[in-house]
């Protein structure tokens, strides 16, 4: 069973967000990263960039598929996570520690409309 953490947001498309104050730390979650296998890319967005809940931001790539990434929440990309440019293989070790962008939120409404860690274990163990 893929590991699930409490306190975060979960999307249908397997992403998650992480909330600190204004801002959410998105990634892919335990789930997607066994589903991908061994990832080799990531593409992400430029800082300044604006995402919008629903809406492709970037990608995945691994040895056997490439998954868009799809944007939980609304707001501007604050930082990326570089350490993948480099070294995509850390969403592999640990998908919840390697976020890859940080957004700052322009909707926190819209964190009512993902799933908490209960809500998204029940939906992959019906997947």
């Amino acid at each position: 069973m893929a590991k699930v953490i409490e306190g975060l947001y979960y999307s249908e498309t397997h992403e998650y967000v992480r909330v600190e104050g204004n801002y959410g730390y998105i990634g892919i979650t335990d789930y997607a990263q066994n589903a991908l296998g061994n990832v080799v890319y990531v593409d992400m967005p430029e800082e300044d960039d604006e995402v919008t809940a629903g809406e492709e931001f970037g990608a995945v790539e691994s040895v056997k598929a490439a998954s868009d990434l799809i944007s939980p929440v609304s707001g501007t990309v604050a930082e990326v996570n570089e350490a993948l440019e480099d070294a995509p293989e850390l969403i592999n070790t640990d998908a919840f520690e390697n976020w890859i962008i940080k957004v700052e939120l322009s909707d926190m409404s819209e964190l009512d409309e993902l799933m908490d860690a209960e809500a998204y274990q029940k939906f992959c163990e019906e997947q």
